[in-house]
């Protein structure tokens, strides 16, 4: 029968059993988050469903969202100088792209292409996109399907205020204000390089 040793900070108790030391014991009340399924606060508006899975209340590194992109939803290309995103597709089909374009054309993104040959890519369950700060991307649900994805951006809680005051344009009622809308995407980091829309 093999001898168990103590591992280096555990002492043995005088009974024989293993007493473990302060230096393996977590914070006094420090608590993780589990966020079950289903929860979150849910943000509807025409271009998408945002729901706020983490915050910046509950994390220093990202603000992480379950995203819902209706058919014909096109982000349109843009680009952050300071976040960095990524993005796991969970269902549906999506065409993507995170490179530097040959020539940024301003009207359709879908025919880029990188000085590497890279080109745009349909995203299907399980990709992954990662996002560095000043690299052009974007997302368009081409099909005729919701596409759910995982979305996280860093630092927070920029993109959760973002999402909160596209909304609250959404809900004055009648057609977007495309006008405040840009305005509140150049606020937030998004210098927009061709169109968002928010339809087939």
């Amino acid at each position: 029968m093999s001898t168990l040793t103590p591992h280096e900070g555990h002492v043995p108790a005088e009974d024989g059993e293993e007493l473990t030391s302060s230096d393996d014991l977590p914070a006094p009340g420090a608590e993780g988050l589990l966020v079950p399924p289903g929860h979150g606060r849910t943000v509807h508006t025409p271009a998408h469903h945002v729901t706020f899975k983490v915050t910046g209340a509950h994390s220093r590194m990202a603000s992480s969202f379950e995203v819902v992109v209706p058919p014909g939803f096109d982000v349109g290309a843009h680009v952050h100088t300071r976040s960095e995103e990524l993005f796991y597709v969970l269902e549906g089909e999506l065409d993507v792209l995170a490179f530097e374009p040959l020539v940024r054309t301003p009207d359709n993104w879908q025919r880029w292409q990188s000085a590497s040959g890279n080109r745009v890519v349909r995203a299907t369950p399980g990709t992954v996109i990662v996002v560095p700060p000043g690299c052009p991307h974007a997302f368009a649900n081409p099909t005729d399907a919701p596409a759910k994805m995982f979305f996280q951006a860093s630092p927070p809680p920029d993109h959760e205020r973002y999402f909160e005051e596209l909304l609250e344009i959404f809900a004055s009622g009648g057609p977007p204000d495309r006008a405040a809308i840009t305005e509140l995407r150049a606020r937030y980091d998004i210098e927009q390089l061709t169109p968002l829309r928010h339809g087939p």
